[in-house]
């Protein structure tokens, strides 16, 4: 099974059992090879997701993902909160974080160029809206976006989320 495979069903399992908790789950990813794995999963709550959120959710999720035996190797579970540069993958986010500043890397060139940065502008006829640093405004299709996060002001860097493995 591949990586997205497998951190797609944990996303399915965990799902459920974060919103159980009033959590959400923002992103399930997959890294490291054999017996080095890493199975990440990213939380939030309104207010931010605290150190005992995530520790209580990594107890509930270990028992589920023993059932299921989803990852070959052995793995290290780590449930954290997605810090102040937090990735952007449902339209929801896009609306949610309106007015940030987002850096987006699209799968195939847009007018040129693959990365972008600028000022997230929300939803606009279903496409997500950037003004660029340098002013200009481009759409994107949700499709098209490889990956999105919000931008950390400078000095704000200390702040990165909490992780409790």
């Amino acid at each position: 099974m591949r990586r997205h495979e497998i951190a797609g069903q944990v996303a399915d399992l965990a799902g459920p059992i974060a919103t159980r908790m009033g959590l959400e789950v923002v992103d399930v990813e997959l890294v490291g090879t054999g017996r080095n794995q890493i199975l990440r999963v990213l939380v939030d709550r309104d207010g931010g997701a605290r150190v005992g959120d995530c520790a209580r959710l990594s107890e509930a999720l270990s028992r589920e993902l023993d059932l299921y035996d989803l990852l070959m190797h052995s793995y290290t579970l780590e449930v954290a909160s997605p810090g102040l540069d937090r990735p952007l993958r449902r339209l929801a986010d896009f609306v949610r974080f309106s007015g940030r500043m987002v850096a987006i890397t699209t799968h195939e060139p847009q007018d040129g160029q693959r990365r972008f940065r600028g000022r997230l502008l929300g939803l606009v006829d279903g496409r997500v809206a950037v003004r660029l640093e340098d002013g200009r405004e481009i759409r994107l299709d949700h499709e098209a976006i490889a990956q999105a996060r919000l931008v950390v002001p400078s000095g704000a860097r200390g702040e990165m989320g909490v992780s409790c493995r």
